[in-house]
């Protein structure tokens, strides 16, 4: 029974941390967004790396875990 609560209490948190650093590449993509001249390719890298968080957060809200390359 510990075991199962602390896997919950580990995947709650670890969510909230997904979660903070996906608000907090929004927050950056947008602040580089008002910058002329900015290099897109790195607003491209944030935006995948946005991307990965998402898929990240969805798969431990449904509790499939994480990704495994075969």
């Amino acid at each position: 029974m510990d075991n199962i609560v602390n896997h919950t209490f580990g995947n709650r948190f670890q969510l909230n941390e997904l979660r903070m650093a996906h608000r907090d590449l929004d927050a950056a993509i947008a602040d580089l967004a008002v910058i002329p001249h900015v290099d897109q390719l790195r607003i491209r890298r944030l935006k995948k790396e946005k991307l990965r968080l998402k898929d990240m957060i969805v798969r431990l809200e449904s509790g499939i875990g994480p990704k495994r390359d075969s």
